[in-house]
């Protein structure tokens, strides 16, 4: 097989023939969708869950249809503001009012600004943040940068382990390839043997 990730204008078309020819087939690997499914599964949305699956049809459409299960529960989009706001009153998560040089919607994020304990609201927080930052999003731009500012971050307001494992596994299963870039200022020592432990229970491609 050609190399997909090649240089040259030839690779690039057969880049683009290759990944058109796997969104036909995971389209009628899913079937017929309809309402919010049909809504969500754009090609551009294909093409995320094929990449984060090394194109693997079956294994990407797996992915797809847990992430399709999983919204039509937890309703992502009818997540409101009134709905998270106490978890937003110290600006620890925020979209920024800009995009970077690449169009893509910016995250503003400042653990050391934890402000509350419930689990359930911090992630439904992210995920308002999520579908927001991807409501603002330009045409053609499918992924996000983050800012990560551990200013005023310590061990007492550390996220909890649960609540860690909680959002990894929202932002590996149903939120894949939105990442583009990710920047962290000041961090802790501790992060980085942190970052090392956790990067074994990632998927290579997480985003």
């Amino acid at each position: 097989m050609f190399n997909l990730w090649g240089g040259s204008q030839q690779d690039q078309q057969n880049k683009e023939a290759y990944a058109e020819s796997k969104i036909k087939e995971l389209k009628l690997a899913i079937g017929p969708l309809s309402g919010h499914d049909l809504k969500y599964c754009t090609d551009a949305c294909l093409k995320r869950y094929l990449e984060a699956r090394n194109w693997n049809v079956d294994k990407s459409k797996k992915m797809l249809k847990g992430t399709l299960k999983w919204r039509s529960v937890y309703k992502p989009e009818e997540i409101r503001w009134d709905e998270v706001a106490v978890e937003g009153e110290t600006g620890k998560m925020y979209r920024a009012g800009f995009h970077d040089r690449q169009g893509r919607t910016v995250l503003i994020l400042r653990p050391g600004m934890q402000n509350t304990s419930s689990i359930d609201n911090q992630i439904k927080h992210l995920v308002y943040l999520l579908e927001n930052a991807m409501l603002n999003l330009p045409p053609g731009q499918e992924q996000m940068a983050w800012l990560i500012d551990f200013t005023g971050w310590s061990i007492t307001n550390n996220v909890p382990p649960k609540s860690a494992r909680e959002t990894i596994g929202i932002l590996q299963n149903h939120y894949p390839e939105r990442l583009g870039i990710a920047f962290l200022y000041n961090p802790p020592r501790i992060f980085e043997a942190f970052g090392k432990i956790v990067k074994y229970f990632l998927d290579n491609k997480t985003f």
